[in-house]
């Protein structure tokens, strides 16, 4: 096994993480595939051209392409992108023709479609991460179009590998879609401890200007799934008035400036104007300073397949107060490394950062258990399952049939 070919149609590792449609899965793109060829795998990613202002081939590093595939208008809208898919399909199909890989990584549903195509047509095994899926989506009251729902069920009949980040979600590719359980493979996502890892409060505080009370971070684009919403109404019910909650991230998707407009008028009706810090979108390694400057992280998320963000916060020596959904269950272990929060009342995420806020010695010992349990988790582990998974499918003798 020489080469994969890794489909992410409406993602690029290229781009700013937190803003526009990027985020956890650019980071996860980017690293895995990094990790994957540092492990020996050579690695094409596949990408709709998203700007005509980078080169059709960007050499991310030695064995690690981004190949750009011109498929629809550069400032598309994410919902408009089923409609390109037939486009993306054709380049790629002609592109491997004449460049082949061995194996087929699809990450997200339009991705998977993409795949799903190719595999019939080159006889190539098929590894799917969803990253997201429309049934739990649904079932935590976003809507999703019928169109994916059906889309993903075929992805998941018909894919030889699929890629779960938690046990939560190997559970939900089962129950909602009927996966064949020996044919989803649990690979959790790593971070890079490099930079993320415990450091100095005070010096993290200058770096980022910050001068004001006990600091509670949200990091994430500001879209409702992110609940950034709950964040906001908990500060306000907070015992330290002095505490303040800085949100990096931008707006998101099309309903992300209508988003950051309600927000806005939450705030200024709950009086806390003051308190509340908004930064742009920032390089993901800069992250680091803004996680060590922070007394606790919130994820107050309807739908988490993993959770970056926590594993991030975690490996800097920061508790994490989450909702209890998805990978976040596994990454937050309730009362030693954060909380889990189990439905979205504001008043529960007040009481759990009260906890931590009030007890300094409670704080370092979340903090201590947090950053040892982020240690278990390195890119290279991911990496190296990848790399038996791939290999593994190559030297399979039948593909699955869809039947």
């Amino acid at each position: 096994m020489q080469r994969a070919g890794i489909i992410s149609l409406h993602t690029s590792p290229l781009t700013q993480p937190g803003s526009g449609d990027s985020g956890g899965m650019n980071v996860y793109i980017r690293e895995f595939v990094s990790s994957l060829t540092q492990a020996g795998v050579l690695c094409d990613v596949f990408v709709r051209r998203w700007t005509n202002e980078l080169d059709p081939i960007v050499e991310v590093e030695p064995g690690f392409r981004v190949i750009h595939v011109p498929a629809g208008p550069v400032d598309m809208h994410k919902e408009a992108l089923p409609t390109i898919v037939p486009e993306f399909t054709a380049w790629m199909r002609d592109w491997l023709s004449e460049n082949p890989v061995d194996v087929l990584h699809a990450n997200y549903w339009l991705s998977g479609v993409v795949g799903h195509e190719l595999k019939h047509d080159l006889d190539l095994p098929l590894v799917t991460t969803f990253h997201t899926l429309a049934r739990v989506k649904a079932e935590m009251g976003d809507h999703e179009p019928q169109e994916r729902i059906d889309a993903e069920a075929r992805v998941v009949a018909c894919s030889d590998v699929l890629i779960a980040n938690a046990d939560a979600e190997r559970r939900q590719l089962i129950e909602l879609y009927g996966a064949a359980p020996e044919r989803v493979e649990i690979v959790a996502p790593g971070v890079d401890r490099a930079f993320f890892s415990p450091g100095s409060v005070e010096g993290a505080r200058a770096a980022i200007g910050y001068e004001g009370g006990p600091l509670v971070l949200f990091v994430g684009r500001i879209q409702p799934l992110k609940g950034v919403d709950i964040a906001v109404e908990m500060l306000a019910q907070l015992e330290d008035t002095t505490a303040n909650l800085m949100i990096v991230g931008g707006a998101s998707g099309r309903e992300g400036q209508a988003e950051v407009a309600r927000i806005m008028e939450l705030i200024e009706i709950l009086g806390i104007g003051e308190r509340v810090h908004f930064v742009d979108p920032q390089p993901h390694y800069a992250l680091s300073t803004f996680y060590r400057a922070a007394d606790v992280v919130v994820m107050p998320s309807r739908s988490e397949s993993f959770g970056l963000v926590a594993l991030e916060a975690a490996a800097c020596g920061i508790a994490v107060v989450a909702a209890s959904v998805g990978g976040l269950r596994t990454l937050v272990q309730d009362g030693t490394t954060g909380y889990l929060i189990e439905d979205r009342n504001p008043a529960d995420y007040a009481r759990a950062v009260n906890a931590i806020l009030g007890d300094r010695a409670h704080q370092a010992s979340l903090a201590s258990a947090a950053a040892v349990t982020a240690s278990r988790y390195p890119w290279s582990g991911l990496a190296a399952r990848l790399q038996r998974i791939y290999r593994e499918q190559v030297g399979a003798n039948t593909l699955v049939d869809c039947g």
